[in-house]
């Protein structure tokens, strides 16, 4: 009972699918891998979106090149599915087949034929490369010739603004577990635009006589800024490759633990690019423009009312730096008010071919006044690498008649513009006039020329040679270095001694003591103007006396500095002594100040 079920409902299925797909919504598409290697085998596999096809049939070259070691198997396959009471289904045919090749070459397969009803439909041509056998990776283990990448230059050679493709692509014949921490140049002096490659598939190719399989990492077109030679960096991949385990014993069980993961990292070489400045010659309408282009333009009405709104739209089409051109300029009339354009970069796409599609800008202006106009032609220049010329493009011009707007062209009036963007506009040339009665001031109130005015010059020009002789002095005295450091030697040593007191409350004990002498040390530095090299006891004490210091306040300061070197090393002192010193120190440094003064 259950089997008669099953086969009712494949059948109802059957009869609905077969007649649901309409001969204009037939599709039938044939793939195969883009390139194969010799004495491997491989599919090659046809779809068609209905169930009820019959007298399908294979290229008829197809065995010219290749042997057919299985096939054509056909398959179908329904399936349904309801989302919200919303019912879609789909069914197909698949035909497979296996085959492997008979020689090298690029073959191209006629399109195979398939029979729906009473009507035969074509599949595409599938085109198959075929490269030298595969050449197995020696000893298990890995070089550069195993795996490496390549930064792939489609042109060394180009002008500024010229665009140009780089791409990163990982080259192996390991098996590739991982490819990560990827790592590219910053492309200095180019600007860059990146290629989506997320579903970018892993193809055959053959390189210097060896297959390989290979992955591109990285794509982008790249735009220089700048002639002459610029270097572009080589890029870096971490992989994970599977290799067979050379130290293992070879056992009956082994063939099952046999390999290991190794992580290795791969470079690209960087290379140079050879920029050309772009020519001499340049058009008026030239504004850096540079591939290949076409314009054109469109007006929304050449017949309007005077303050209601027209707007001129202007195409620009083509493969190069289409995203950094400048707008064209519309030469509007003078009795229009004339708005920011509005541009649309939503259909420039970027891929492996360059920069293309189509920039549109919007132009709105609104006439104020009725009459006749002509908007001239707008020209766009830009400049074609491949001819080596410079080429300009002119749109047509526009005629337009104003009528007298609804009250006067003077009548204030809101129009709207054509994206919905509401735009206000007031046909008034001149607002707020004040009609009341006219205040003169006369010459005895004026402020220019009288004895204030001549006095406050003098009074400016006394501060300012005053400021300047202070300024000068200062600039003197800094670029005495030595007299900079002794008279800052006072506020180095008080910042010094603030970490020191900092210290003394935190009762450490060695560190405070080290702060302590390392702020005299620098003291008699900076004021003696010293090295701290060249200080020892008895230079100090001769340098002290030279300078006028009694022998008590060099003793004081000398029997400091021995109990600071003492505690360092002998840790005998008590908190009460810490403070102490600290003091001492203080009043030191203050007496030595009033000494030596400069």
């Amino acid at each position: 009972m259950k089997k008669k079920i099953k086969f009712l409902l494949m059948l109802l299925l059957y009869v609905v699918f077969s007649h649901h797909v309409k001969a204009d919504d037939v599709t039938f598409k044939g793939s195969a891998p883009p390139a194969v290697a010799m004495g491997s085998q491989f599919q090659l596999v046809y779809v068609v979106n209905v169930v009820n096809a019959k007298d399908f049939r294979l290229p008829p070259s197809l065995t010219e090149n290749f042997d057919l070691l299985m096939g054509p198997s056909a398959s179908t396959s329904t399936s349904m599915q309801i989302i919200n009471n919303q019912r879609t289904s789909s069914v197909s045919t698949t035909y497979t087949c296996i085959l492997m090749p008979k020689k090298e070459g690029t073959f191209e397969l006629e399109p195979a034929t398939v029979k729906i009803g009473n009507s035969e439909y074509k599949s595409n041509a599938v085109t198959i490369k075929v490269l030298p056998p595969n050449q197995a990776a020696q000893g298990g283990g890995i070089s550069s010739e195993n795996v490496f990448l390549r930064m792939i230059v489609s042109n060394l050679s180009v002008y500024e603004q010229e665009g140009f493709l780089v791409t990163f692509k990982l080259y192996t014949n390991i098996e590739t577990r991982e490819v990560n921490d990827a790592k590219f140049p910053e492309f200095e002096g180019f600007l860059a635009q990146d290629i989506d490659i997320k579903d970018h598939p892993g193809i055959l190719e053959n390189y210097n006589g060896i297959n390989y399989q290979t992955v591109i990492i990285k794509q982008t077109v790249l735009f220089p800024q700048r002639s002459g030679k610029i270097e572009i960096e080589g890029g870096k991949v971490r992989v994970i490759l599977r290799i067979r385990n050379q130290n293992r014993s070879r056992g009956f069980f082994d063939s099952l633990f046999d390999y290991q993961d190794v992580a290795r990292e791969v470079f690209s070489q960087p290379a140079t690019i050879d920029v050309k400045p772009l020519p001499s010659g340049k058009p008026a309408s030239f504004s850096g423009a540079v591939g290949s282009y076409t314009v054109s333009s469109d007006i929304n009405k050449t017949e309007l009312t005077a303050n209601e709104a027209l707007t001129i739209k202007l195409s620009v089409k083509g493969n190069g730096n289409i995203k950094l051109l400048k707008n064209p300029e519309v030469k509007f009339p003078n009795d229009f008010e004339v708005y920011d354009p509005k541009v649309d970069n939503s259909n420039i796409r970027v891929s492996a071919a360059g920069v293309n599609g189509t920039k549109t800008i919007e132009y709105m202006a609104i006439p104020r006044y009725a009459g006749d106009f002509e908007i001239p032609a707008v020209n766009f220049s830009y400049f074609d690498p491949k001819a080596g010329v410079y080429k300009t493009l002119s749109t047509d011009p526009f005629r337009i008649h104003v009528e007298k707007g609804e009250g006067g062209a003077d009548a204030p009036v809101v129009s709207n513009y054509t994206n919905r963007e509401s735009v206000k506009f007031l046909g008034k040339d001149i607002r707020y006039i004040k009609v009341g009665k006219a205040h003169f001031v006369s010459n005895k109130e004026i402020f220019f020329g009288s004895f204030l005015y001549v006095m406050a010059y003098l009074m400016i020009a006394v501060l300012f040679i005053v400021f300047f002789i202070i300024y000068r002095k200062q600039v003197k005295e800094n670029s005495n270095i030595a007299l900079v450091r002794t008279k800052k030697a006072n506020k180095t040593a008080v910042r010094r001694l603030k970490q020191a007191e900092k210290l003394l409350k935190e009762n450490k004990e060695e560190e405070f003591y080290e702060e302590v002498l390392r702020a005299l040390w620098g003291y008699l530095s900076d004021k003696l103007n010293m090295p701290q090299s060249e200080l020892t006891k008895e230079n100090v004490a001769a340098e002290l006396t030279k300078y006028g210091v009694d022998e008590s306040l060099s003793n004081e300061f000398l029997e400091i500095v021995n109990t600071c070197e003492f505690a360092r090393y002998a840790s005998m002192q008590t908190s009460g002594a810490m403070d102490k010193l600290f003091t001492e120190t203080i009043d030191a440094i203050g007496k030595m100040e009033n000494t030596i003064k400069k």
